[in-house]
């Protein structure tokens, strides 16, 4: 497969997906440009042992967890050397999608504050189930592990939401 084909049929999944992660368009973009020169360097590493959507969601999910990461590294070096922590410095980008409604926007922006607040493992697993809708044997794939780890992980992700918005409600 060329892959001018691979970048047709798997763009859209590949933005929105990188886009539930750093909630922001720009940056999706970003990720989804890197996600598709990766996918260009390794395409003859690919052993077609999983399908090809599944190998391209795992390296989405990389690259934009690696996004994450070296955006906190910055935010760190940038405090450390302004040498003072406030609270209000660390800030989570504005939540930046283009088929959110406006009433709707700021309820969503809370949500990702805590999704983001999750372990990877676990933002990842409810990512693909309830975002992306993906199904749980699909997720198993791509997050390789097995279906009852991946319904574990969203089981633990929806105690820890619901922990972080009872916490947050009572401020």
């Amino acid at each position: 497969m060329k892959l001018e084909e691979i970048y047709t049929l798997h763009k859209h999944a590949v933005f929105n997906l990188a886009l539930s992660y750093v909630q922001n368009t720009q940056d999706a973009e970003e990720i989804t440009q890197d996600v598709f020169i990766s996918v260009h360097k390794n395409i003859t590493k690919f052993k077609y042992q999983s399908s090809l959507k599944t190998w391209v969601y795992r390296i989405t999910i990389n690259t934009s967890l690696d996004f994450l990461k070296a955006q906190k590294r910055n935010k760190r070096k940038v405090l450390f050397q302004a040498r003072s922590i406030d609270s209000t410095t660390i800030q989570v980008a504005n939540f930046d999608h283009p088929g959110v409604q406006l009433e709707d926007k700021e309820d969503l922006e809370r949500l990702f504050q805590q999704i983001n607040r999750l372990p990877e493992n676990q933002k990842t697993a409810l990512i693909l189930l309830k975002i992306e809708q993906e199904k749980t044997a699909e997720v198993a794939k791509i997050m390789k592990l097995t279906p009852k780890a991946v319904e574990s992980l969203f089981s633990r992700a929806k105690t820890n939401l619901k922990k972080f918005i009872e916490q947050t409600e009572g401020l």
